[in-house]
Protein backbone atom coordinates (compact mmCIF):
# COMPACT_ATOMS: atom_id res chain seq x y z
CA UNK A 1 0.00 0.00 0.00
CA UNK A 2 1.45 3.37 -1.09
CA UNK A 3 1.93 5.65 1.93
CA UNK A 4 2.84 8.93 0.19
CA UNK A 5 2.13 10.46 -3.22
CA UNK A 6 4.79 12.88 -4.46
CA UNK A 7 3.23 15.21 -7.05
CA UNK A 8 5.93 16.58 -9.33
CA UNK A 9 5.02 19.64 -11.43
CA UNK A 10 6.83 19.41 -14.77
CA UNK A 11 7.17 21.12 -18.15
CA UNK A 12 9.73 20.21 -20.84
CA UNK A 13 12.98 20.41 -18.80
CA UNK A 14 13.93 16.75 -19.01
CA UNK A 15 17.50 17.57 -17.92
CA UNK A 16 16.18 18.93 -14.61
CA UNK A 17 13.74 16.06 -14.21
CA UNK A 18 16.55 13.50 -14.44
CA UNK A 19 18.40 15.26 -11.61
CA UNK A 20 15.29 15.50 -9.43
CA UNK A 21 14.37 11.85 -9.95
CA UNK A 22 17.96 10.97 -9.05
CA UNK A 23 17.28 12.66 -5.71
CA UNK A 24 14.15 10.58 -5.18
CA UNK A 25 16.08 7.40 -5.96
CA UNK A 26 18.20 7.93 -2.82
CA UNK A 27 15.36 8.57 -0.38
CA UNK A 28 15.60 6.80 2.97
CA UNK A 29 11.80 6.39 2.94
CA UNK A 30 10.87 4.01 0.11
CA UNK A 31 7.10 3.58 0.18
CA UNK A 32 6.01 6.40 -2.12
CA UNK A 33 4.83 6.97 -5.66
CA UNK A 34 5.71 9.78 -8.06
CA UNK A 35 3.00 11.46 -10.11
CA UNK A 36 4.50 13.62 -12.86
CA UNK A 37 2.03 16.44 -13.49
CA UNK A 38 3.04 17.48 -17.01
CA UNK A 39 1.67 20.81 -18.23
CA UNK A 40 2.04 20.16 -21.95
CA UNK A 41 5.59 19.00 -22.68
CA UNK A 42 6.53 18.29 -26.30
CA UNK A 43 6.03 14.78 -27.78
CA UNK A 44 9.79 14.20 -27.77
CA UNK A 45 10.01 15.01 -24.07
CA UNK A 46 6.94 12.91 -23.28
CA UNK A 47 8.64 9.94 -24.91
CA UNK A 48 11.79 10.51 -22.82
CA UNK A 49 9.71 10.75 -19.64
CA UNK A 50 8.02 7.42 -20.40
CA UNK A 51 11.37 5.70 -20.98
CA UNK A 52 12.85 7.25 -17.84
CA UNK A 53 9.83 6.30 -15.71
CA UNK A 54 10.05 2.63 -16.66
CA UNK A 55 13.50 2.29 -15.09
CA UNK A 56 12.89 3.77 -11.66
CA UNK A 57 12.65 1.83 -8.37
CA UNK A 58 9.30 3.39 -7.40
CA UNK A 59 5.93 3.55 -9.17
CA UNK A 60 5.55 6.50 -11.56
CA UNK A 61 2.41 7.87 -13.17
CA UNK A 62 2.84 10.39 -15.97
CA UNK A 63 -0.16 12.69 -16.45
CA UNK A 64 -0.07 14.99 -19.49
CA UNK A 65 -2.29 17.75 -20.78
CA UNK A 66 -2.18 19.76 -23.99
CA UNK A 67 0.00 22.88 -23.96
CA UNK A 68 -2.43 25.81 -23.84
CA UNK A 69 -0.26 28.14 -21.82
CA UNK A 70 0.46 28.01 -18.08
CA UNK A 71 -2.12 25.64 -16.60
CA UNK A 72 -0.08 24.16 -13.78
CA UNK A 73 -2.94 24.20 -11.28
CA UNK A 74 -5.19 22.22 -13.60
CA UNK A 75 -2.71 19.35 -14.02
CA UNK A 76 -1.92 19.42 -10.29
CA UNK A 77 -5.61 18.88 -9.55
CA UNK A 78 -5.67 15.89 -11.90
CA UNK A 79 -2.67 14.50 -10.03
CA UNK A 80 -4.43 14.89 -6.68
CA UNK A 81 -7.46 13.02 -8.01
CA UNK A 82 -5.27 10.16 -9.25
CA UNK A 83 -3.11 9.83 -6.11
CA UNK A 84 -3.07 6.35 -4.56
CA UNK A 85 -2.39 7.51 -1.00
CA UNK A 86 -4.08 9.83 1.45
CA UNK A 87 -0.92 11.91 1.94
CA UNK A 88 0.33 14.38 -0.68
CA UNK A 89 3.76 15.99 -1.11
CA UNK A 90 4.15 18.75 -3.71
CA UNK A 91 7.44 19.35 -5.51
CA UNK A 92 8.54 21.23 -8.64
CA UNK A 93 10.65 19.37 -11.19
CA UNK A 94 13.56 21.77 -10.69
CA UNK A 95 13.94 21.06 -6.95
CA UNK A 96 16.21 18.20 -5.88
CA UNK A 97 15.18 16.61 -2.55
CA UNK A 98 17.50 15.84 0.34
CA UNK A 99 17.69 12.09 1.05
CA UNK A 100 15.43 12.50 4.13
CA UNK A 101 12.91 14.72 2.33
CA UNK A 102 10.02 12.27 1.92
CA UNK A 103 10.66 10.68 5.32
CA UNK A 104 10.49 14.02 7.14
CA UNK A 105 7.29 15.13 5.44
CA UNK A 106 5.72 11.74 6.17
CA UNK A 107 6.75 11.64 9.84
CA UNK A 108 5.33 15.11 10.47
CA UNK A 109 1.97 14.47 8.77
CA UNK A 110 -0.96 15.54 10.89
CA UNK A 111 -4.63 16.24 10.43
CA UNK A 112 -5.49 19.93 9.85
CA UNK A 113 -1.81 20.78 9.40
CA UNK A 114 0.10 21.62 6.24
CA UNK A 115 3.90 21.36 6.45
CA UNK A 116 6.23 23.42 4.29
CA UNK A 117 10.00 23.20 3.91
CA UNK A 118 12.54 25.51 2.28
CA UNK A 119 15.17 25.35 -0.47
CA UNK A 120 18.65 26.47 -1.41
CA UNK A 121 18.72 28.45 -4.67
CA UNK A 122 21.73 27.04 -6.49
CA UNK A 123 23.92 29.19 -8.72
CA UNK A 124 24.29 28.54 -12.42
CA UNK A 125 27.84 27.28 -11.77
CA UNK A 126 26.79 24.68 -9.18
CA UNK A 127 23.79 23.63 -11.29
CA UNK A 128 26.06 22.98 -14.28
CA UNK A 129 28.25 20.67 -12.17
CA UNK A 130 25.39 18.28 -11.47
CA UNK A 131 24.66 14.94 -13.12
CA UNK A 132 22.09 12.29 -12.18
CA UNK A 133 24.87 10.03 -10.91
CA UNK A 134 26.34 12.79 -8.73
CA UNK A 135 22.91 13.36 -7.23
CA UNK A 136 22.48 9.64 -6.51
CA UNK A 137 25.90 9.68 -4.84
CA UNK A 138 24.83 12.53 -2.52
CA UNK A 139 26.94 15.29 -4.08
CA UNK A 140 24.86 18.19 -2.74
CA UNK A 141 24.71 16.79 0.80
CA UNK A 142 28.43 16.01 0.91
CA UNK A 143 29.74 19.24 -0.66
CA UNK A 144 28.61 21.62 2.09
CA UNK A 145 31.83 23.64 1.97
CA UNK A 146 31.45 24.14 -1.79
CA UNK A 147 27.90 25.47 -1.29
CA UNK A 148 28.95 27.73 1.60
CA UNK A 149 31.78 29.24 -0.46
CA UNK A 150 29.45 29.72 -3.40
CA UNK A 151 26.97 31.44 -1.11
CA UNK A 152 29.63 33.79 0.31
CA UNK A 153 30.59 34.80 -3.22
CA UNK A 154 26.97 35.76 -3.82
CA UNK A 155 26.06 33.14 -6.40
CA UNK A 156 24.03 30.50 -4.55
CA UNK A 157 21.32 32.02 -2.34
CA UNK A 158 19.84 30.86 0.97
CA UNK A 159 22.58 28.26 1.43
CA UNK A 160 21.82 28.09 5.16
CA UNK A 161 18.44 26.55 4.30
CA UNK A 162 20.30 23.52 2.97
CA UNK A 163 21.58 22.52 6.42
CA UNK A 164 19.70 19.43 7.60
CA UNK A 165 19.22 19.19 11.38
CA UNK A 166 18.44 15.98 13.26
CA UNK A 167 18.70 17.61 16.70
CA UNK A 168 15.28 18.43 18.21
CA UNK A 169 16.48 21.63 19.88
CA UNK A 170 17.86 23.00 16.62
CA UNK A 171 14.70 22.01 14.78
CA UNK A 172 12.51 23.88 17.23
CA UNK A 173 14.84 26.89 17.34
CA UNK A 174 14.96 27.35 13.57
CA UNK A 175 11.22 26.90 13.21
CA UNK A 176 10.04 29.36 15.85
CA UNK A 177 9.31 31.86 13.08
CA UNK A 178 6.12 31.41 11.08
CA UNK A 179 6.83 30.93 7.38
CA UNK A 180 4.50 31.01 4.42
CA UNK A 181 3.63 28.02 2.30
CA UNK A 182 6.16 27.27 -0.44
CA UNK A 183 4.42 25.75 -3.45
CA UNK A 184 7.40 23.57 -4.44
CA UNK A 185 7.83 22.07 -0.96
CA UNK A 186 4.74 21.29 1.07
CA UNK A 187 2.70 18.32 2.25
CA UNK A 188 -0.85 17.80 3.41
CA UNK A 189 -3.39 15.06 4.01
CA UNK A 190 -5.59 14.66 0.96
CA UNK A 191 -8.76 15.05 3.03
CA UNK A 192 -7.61 18.49 4.20
CA UNK A 193 -6.74 19.63 0.68
CA UNK A 194 -10.12 18.49 -0.60
CA UNK A 195 -11.74 20.84 1.91
CA UNK A 196 -10.68 23.75 -0.33
CA UNK A 197 -11.22 21.77 -3.56
CA UNK A 198 -7.52 21.80 -4.42
CA UNK A 199 -5.85 24.47 -6.53
CA UNK A 200 -7.81 27.30 -8.17
CA UNK A 201 -7.41 26.73 -11.92
CA UNK A 202 -8.08 30.37 -12.80
CA UNK A 203 -4.46 31.19 -11.97
CA UNK A 204 -2.76 30.92 -15.36
CA UNK A 205 0.64 32.41 -14.54
CA UNK A 206 3.38 31.56 -12.00
CA UNK A 207 3.23 32.64 -8.32
CA UNK A 208 0.46 33.09 -5.75
CA UNK A 209 -1.86 30.45 -7.21
CA UNK A 210 0.26 27.52 -6.00
CA UNK A 211 1.07 28.88 -2.54
CA UNK A 212 -0.35 32.16 -1.18
CA UNK A 213 -3.87 31.41 -2.41
CA UNK A 214 -3.70 27.85 -1.08
CA UNK A 215 -2.42 28.99 2.32
CA UNK A 216 -5.13 31.64 2.62
CA UNK A 217 -7.98 29.28 1.78
CA UNK A 218 -6.62 26.54 4.04
CA UNK A 219 -6.55 29.02 6.94
CA UNK A 220 -10.25 29.77 6.39
CA UNK A 221 -11.13 26.14 7.13
CA UNK A 222 -8.79 25.69 10.09
CA UNK A 223 -5.74 24.09 8.43
CA UNK A 224 -2.54 25.58 9.85
CA UNK A 225 0.73 25.91 7.91
CA UNK A 226 3.77 24.71 9.91
CA UNK A 227 7.43 25.21 9.00
CA UNK A 228 9.97 22.46 8.30
CA UNK A 229 12.93 24.79 7.78
CA UNK A 230 16.22 22.79 7.85
CA UNK A 231 14.16 19.60 8.00
CA UNK A 232 12.46 19.15 4.60
CA UNK A 233 15.37 20.40 2.49
CA UNK A 234 15.49 21.03 -1.27
CA UNK A 235 18.09 22.31 -3.73
CA UNK A 236 16.59 24.53 -6.43
CA UNK A 237 18.27 24.36 -9.84
CA UNK A 238 19.26 27.64 -11.45
CA UNK A 239 17.07 29.13 -14.20
CA UNK A 240 15.89 32.54 -15.34
CA UNK A 241 12.97 33.91 -13.33
CA UNK A 242 9.56 33.71 -14.94
CA UNK A 243 7.43 36.83 -15.35
CA UNK A 244 4.88 37.41 -12.57
CA UNK A 245 1.44 38.38 -13.81
CA UNK A 246 -0.59 41.23 -12.35
CA UNK A 247 -3.71 39.17 -13.12
CA UNK A 248 -2.79 36.77 -10.32
CA UNK A 249 -2.69 39.61 -7.78
CA UNK A 250 -6.09 40.90 -8.93
CA UNK A 251 -7.64 37.44 -8.67
CA UNK A 252 -6.14 36.85 -5.23
CA UNK A 253 -7.57 40.16 -3.99
CA UNK A 254 -11.01 39.07 -5.21
CA UNK A 255 -10.73 35.74 -3.42
CA UNK A 256 -9.68 37.42 -0.15
CA UNK A 257 -12.66 39.79 -0.39
CA UNK A 258 -15.03 36.85 -0.87
CA UNK A 259 -13.66 34.98 2.16
CA UNK A 260 -14.67 31.64 0.58
CA UNK A 261 -12.32 28.70 1.10
CA UNK A 262 -13.85 26.24 -1.40
CA UNK A 263 -13.02 27.23 -4.96
CA UNK A 264 -15.58 26.28 -7.62
CA UNK A 265 -12.67 26.17 -10.08
CA UNK A 266 -10.81 23.27 -8.50
CA UNK A 267 -10.86 19.45 -8.50
CA UNK A 268 -14.64 19.36 -8.57
CA UNK A 269 -15.51 21.60 -11.49
CA UNK A 270 -18.95 22.01 -13.06
CA UNK A 271 -17.48 22.55 -16.53
CA UNK A 272 -15.12 19.56 -16.49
Amino acid sequence: MIKASVILAFYNRIDCLKLVLGGFERQSFKNFEIIIADDGSSPEVVNEVEILSANLPFPVTHLWQEDKGFRKNKILNRAIASANSDFLIFVDADCIPHSEFVNEHFQYRQKEKCFTGRRVNLSERITNLLTPQKIKDGFLEKKKLLLICDGILGKSIDVEKGFYFRNDFLRKYFNKKKRGLLGCNFSILKEDFLKINGFDERYEAPSIGEDSDVEYRLSLCGVEVKSLNNIAVQYHLYHQLQERSQKNLILFDEIKKSGIHFTPFGIQHENK
